[in-house]
């Protein structure tokens, strides 16, 4: 009887890789979560393109591999975009990686795409990881109106407001990458706009220091200052949009309190959007603004 990893390498010898662009995505940290195709993508490619040829060349050795690598960061990018379509139009397989997570996604790797779309070639994606997707798994937000991704915060402060405003305001979930030296600053700035804000931090995603605390913009800075090596490492930050609480309504909140008198907040939260069709987050935020009253 085969083994599950036996199956799976089956599958994977079974796979076609023609001459196309492979938009390959890496691991975000743990070696272990590239998928099996995306290795056997890379074994089949001619050469490797990558944001940072050195961290290519990690993942590579990691798994016994030796491929020509052409760097393509962002300064980069559109001139190794005509290299790359020329090979792929010559016959070759080339694989892109970027230094971690899925390319395109505040990475490098669309120009390379499209490049080769306007040429008529094949472009084949490999779906893997993406802290993106990774942090909303685990952050235990209300998805169910979706979520926005907005990249970086942005650096200038009068910017960060307006973004951090426009988030709070919004009518879903919004997901952004900061940086650690600047996190404070933003942080701080969520503060003043909504002590109350409820967000979700993420840290070194599949890493060994990997950290997910829901929190309040204070809560967050607390976290920060009970020790200064938490700064260090890789962010996503996820934040909820104020709740319309102005939408309920005296019998609402009626059978709001009775409900949560038997559920806890988030079910009868959920019960009571259900049943009167307004909205779960206004709902819970209305609870949780009365237990902390």
């Amino acid at each position: 009887m085969s083994t599950p990893l036996q199956t799976a390498l089956e599958f994977c010898a079974q796979q076609d890789f023609p001459p196309a662009l492979y938009m390959v995505a890496a691991p975000i940290g743990n070696l272990a979560d590239i998928s099996l195709r995306a290795l056997a993508a890379l074994h089949h490619a001619d050469r490797i393109a990558a944001e940072d040829t050195r961290m290519a060349q990690r993942l590579l050795e990691a798994y016994g591999l030796r491929k020509p690598t052409l760097r393509c960061d962002r300064h980069r990018e559109a001139q190794a975009a005509q290299h790359i379509v020329a090979a792929v139009a010559a016959g070759e397989r080339v694989a892109f990686v970027s230094d971690a997570g899925t390319p395109g996604i505040s990475d490098p790797g669309s120009r390379i795409a499209a490049a080769a779309h306007a040429a008529g070639l094949r472009v084949m994606p490999l779906p893997g990881a993406s802290a993106v997707t990774t942090a909303l798994s685990a952050s235990g937000l209300d998805l169910h109106s979706g979520y926005c991704f907005a990249g970086f915060a942005p650096e200038k402060t009068v910017a960060l407001r307006a973004f951090l405003q426009a988030a709070l305001q919004a009518s879903r979930v919004t997901v952004f990458f900061e940086a650690p030296h600047r996190l404070r600053d933003c942080l701080l700035t969520l503060l003043e706009l909504d002590a109350q804000a409820q967000l979700v931090l993420a840290k070194e995603l599949s890493k060994q220091f990997e950290t997910l605390l829901p929190c309040t913009p204070q809560a967050a800075l607390d976290w920060l200052d009970a020790d200064p090596r938490r700064a260090q490492g890789e962010f996503v930050l996820l934040l909820q949009p104020r709740a319309a609480v102005a939408e309920l309504d005296t019998r609402a909140i009626a059978l709001l309190q009775r409900l949560a008198q038997e559920l806890p907040a988030s079910r009868a939260a959920a019960v009571a959007a259900d049943l009167t069709g307004l909205k779960r987050d206004a709902l819970y935020r209305w609870l949780l603004d009365q237990k902390q009253g």
